[in-house]
């Protein structure tokens, strides 16, 4: 590969997002090199200092890298002229107000239509564009119970339980970052942009994946399953010596080298056990009995026999140790950058890998504001232009 450009360097976003579903979907296209614009609200005059704010914790570093900021406000008429001539020469924009907001500042899909109809103009909400409650605001962990997760997560008895990272505003993110990229691909066939939505709540309810089918195909109420896997047993965590591993062994197959690997004929053997039905009616009773024979020997222990074996299982980590890992080290699953207040950080990589572009050195997040006289220079604006939006505090 001779040209080394990151893969979407000729598209230009227009980032209008905040807290986190919408920066994880721009997130995606920065990671890739598309030319990214954070548009933020200039702080008040006499606040600049306070604009930083959070800025400099590992969410926001990690979460805005790779993107360049302006600062523009849009409720003053000379900023909503300025944000329309930009949508003019640029290829996506990605908000996510609640959805009379955009509407009420006149920045919508249609009004940016009118002004680049090959504009892709991409938008997040907590409950989607439209029905009873799209005018509500939007928050993941309202999104986790409305959309089914928190009622099958947990143990039974236990109550709902939340996921351990924001899985909606992730998602949905992820989905509209897709969304982005299919109504690119087609713009090249059509000759025109599109308008590409999800939310919090449609994501939620995707990502329920095969638990959602068992309700829309089976007429099941899946219920929880703490540690056990709902249907496929057993699947689930056990207590070494020194810790817990996780092994996966359904199926006769798997079931067979487990027994073999425990050298537990007793279990092979005992009717209740013997098909994947059975084990899963027995879960419990089962799963007891497992647990004196884990009880004998080390997460290491088990690790390799069970491996060696070919059963899927593998330890628990802290978060520490995750990072140590040495596969996880091999996978080199975070990329440096280096910030001028910061210094050098470790930030996430993205998950994607691709034979043909080559691994992309990352940006620090920007401060607010750091690139405004830059951009707007680049989208054709001259020194008097911008000096005259200092003055009246657009910018």
């Amino acid at each position: 590969m001779t040209d080394h450009k990151p893969p979407l360097h000729r598209f230009t976003v227009l980032d209008l997002t905040r807290v986190r579903a919408g920066p994880t979907c721009v997130r995606q296209l920065a990671d890739w090199g598309a030319n990214v614009i954070k548009i933020e609200i200039p702080p008040a005059p006499g606040k600049e200092g306070d604009a930083l704010g959070s800025r400099h914790n590992s969410d926001f570093q990690n979460l805005q890298r790779n993107k360049r900021s302006m600062t523009l406000n849009l409720k003053s008429e000379l900023g909503h002229a300025t944000f329309m001539r930009m949508v003019r020469q640029a290829d996506v924009v990605v908000e996510n107000y609640r959805p009379d907001v955009k509407n009420r500042l006149n920045i919508n899909y249609e009004a940016c239509r009118v002004e680049n109809p090959r504009i892709v103009y991409a938008s997040i909400s907590g409950f989607g564009q439209e029905g009873p409650y799209s005018g509500r605001p939007g928050f993941d962990q309202i999104a986790q119970g409305m959309g089914g997760l928190m009622w099958i997560t947990g143990f039974p008895g236990h109550g709902p339980l939340r996921v351990g990272v924001p899985i909606a505003d992730l998602a949905s993110g992820m989905y509209t970052a897709i969304g982005v990229l299919i109504a690119l691909l087609q713009r090249e066939e059509t000759g025109e942009g599109q308008w590409v939505h999800s939310s919090l709540l449609e994501a939620q309810i995707a990502m329920l994946d095969f638990q959602a089918a068992r309700w829309t195909i089976d007429s099941h109420v899946p219920g929880q399953a703490g540690n056990d896997h709902p249907t496929s047993i057993p699947t689930g965590v056990f207590q070494t010596t020194d810790g817990y591993i996780n092994i996966a062994a359904s199926g006769g197959t798997m079931w067979n080298r487990l027994c073999d690997v425990l050298d537990a004929d007793e279990l092979r053997n005992n009717p209740d056990y013997a098909n994947d039905g059975l084990r899963s009616q027995n879960r419990e009773a089962l799963n007891a009995e497992l647990q004196e024979y884990f009880s004998t020997r080390s997460s290491d222990e088990w690790i390799e026999a069970l491996n060696d074996a070919g059963v899927p299982c593998g330890p628990i980590y802290r978060m520490d140790e995750m990072w140590s890992d040495p596969h996880v080290a091999h996978l080199d699953m975070s990329r440096p950058v280096d910030h001028p207040v910061l210094g050098q950080l470790e930030v996430l990589r993205h998950a994607t890998n691709m034979s043909g572009t080559p691994k992309m050195p990352y940006r620090p997040a920007p401060e607010i504001g750091e690139h405004t006289d830059e951009i707007l220079g680049e989208f054709g604006f001259a020194d008097d232009e911008i000096e005259r939006m200092r003055k009246e505090n657009v910018v």
